[in-house]
């Protein structure tokens, strides 16, 4: 009887076993597939970063060396600082590096990009590279060089010895990161040495993109606990402000603010709320309940209940600019008008629910913060010498000044043209001096 048994069960667990075996062999071979494949991409793209930051160099020298009338060159040269200088960008967002302290890099290399970007776009011809401009282009032609070198030197390391990344991308993932680790101590030596550079003289453009808003930027007294609490509970409509707990946020640094909640009623959600301390301004407010499946309110009406939400609050005077639903609510975004003049920096965003009209959300830290005072300029050309410029297949729907930042962080007064081509609505900023064409967004 076992030797029958035995008989049968012999073959079927050999052959249980023999296919355990190919498994386990088609699994490592299917890892070692996936890390080869992975090794090469992270060589690939450390090899091109190397490539490309000798191009960046190269291309600040060469756009250096022209005589400083070739503006059309200077043009051409930044343009190719700001492409090659992307392109570096991309191959270090392919490294495994997310663990390892090399944001001061990073950021350096933003700079660079932005810095020729913003300057290639402007008319050189009218507005030609500045004394400051040629010292930050030289400073930046020497660091590169810097970086440059110490890639190759670690570029040499990595052929040299046959480092792998994937050794790399362990020992980030690991909690005790090897000291030893040839890769990770050369880009945190040239992350030091990046961090040790001279301030460098960016421009206003450029600077003006890492301009984190803090309370310096505000105006009036710091409002107390007390205060906050009768402000969030006027907004809300309540009588009693005892209802609002208030949290203070970031005590004593730039970011100072406070938190207001409303504990809702039983199955609901909290309604929630944000001021900054500077001014007791809302910065935004939110009361996260369902909105239901189903539509009863058209976006017509929802516009309406929202201006009326608006100019009960002290937002009067908004125009909106856009609109956008989703899960049956929309976001109405307004912005300021003066004299006219559709100011649109300072917006604000309302949420209105489809199913009964109710305005579950306003964000206004835009409005908070770049509200001031504006002396708007005169049009230099006229409407009709605006429209002119435009597609002769634009169908245009409408028109109206507004006063837009540009690419450049400008304020700048616009004609904007509303209208269809190309089967879709677009609206169309003409700066209303100059004649050209600012910005372009799909309505």
């Amino acid at each position: 009887m076992y030797a029958r048994l035995s008989g049968v069960l012999f073959p079927i667990v050999s052959l249980v076993l023999l296919g355990s075996v190919y498994w386990g062999y088609q699994e490592h071979q299917e890892k070692n597939s996936v890390l080869l494949k992975a090794e090469n991409q992270y060589q690939r793209a450390f090899h091109d970063l190397s490539f490309h930051m000798d191009q960046l160099n190269e291309q600040l020298g060469n756009t250096l060396a022209v005589n400083s009338t070739s503006q059309a060159y200077h043009r051409k040269g930044l343009v190719n600082v700001w492409r090659i200088t992307s392109e570096a960008q991309n191959e270090i967002n392919q490294l495994p590096l997310t663990l390892l302290p090399f944001s001061t890099t990073e950021e350096f290399l933003s700079k660079i990009a932005n810095f020729s970007y913003r300057t290639s776009v402007r008319d050189l011809t009218k507005q030609p590279l500045t004394d400051k401009e040629y010292a930050t282009l030289k400073t930046l032609y020497n660091n590169s060089k810097d970086i440059s070198a110490d890639l190759r030197k670690m570029q040499a390391k990595v052929l040299q010895n046959n480092l792998r990344w994937m050794d790399v991308e362990l020992a980030l993932a690991s909690e005790r990161t090897p000291s030893d680790n040839t890769i990770i101590d050369g880009f945190k030596t040239m992350d030091k040495k990046v961090a040790e550079y001279p301030e460098i003289d960016w421009g206003p453009s450029v600077a003006a993109l890492y301009e984190k808003r803090n309370v310096r930027m505000l105006t009036g007294k710091k409002a107390t606990p007390q205060e906050i609490a009768q402000k969030a509970a006027g907004f809300l409509g309540l009588r009693d402000p005892d209802a609002v707990k208030v949290t203070e946020n970031g005590k004593g640094t730039e970011y100072e603010s406070y938190s207001a909640v409303v504990v809702a009623a039983e199955n609901d959600r909290n309604v929630q709320m944000e001021f900054t301390k500077q001014g007791g301004r809302l910065i935004w407010f939110m009361n996260p309940r369902s909105t239901g499946k189903v539509q009863k309110v058209s976006l017509r009406e929802a516009e309406q209940e929202a201006r009326r939400f608006l100019k009960g609050r002290g937002y009067a005077d908004k125009e909106p600019i856009s609109y956008d639903d989703a899960d049956n609510s929309v976001n109405i975004t307004y912005a300021s008008v003066q004299d006219g003049v559709v100011i649109y920096p300072e917006k604000l965003t309302v949420k209105v629910a489809l199913d009964n009209g109710q305005v579950v959300g306003l964000q206004a830290a835009d409005f908070v913060y770049e509200q001031h005072a504006r002396k708007l300029p005169k049009p230099g050309i006229s409407e009709a010498e605006a429209r002119k410029l435009l597609n002769p297949s634009f169908k245009m729907a409408g028109m109206r000044l507004a006063l837009i930042e540009n690419e450049l962080r400008e304020e700048v007064l616009c004609y904007e043209f509303r209208g269809r081509i190309n089967g879709g609505d677009y609206r169309i900023f003409v700066n209303a001096d100059t004649g050209i064409e600012e910005k372009i967004e799909h309505a």
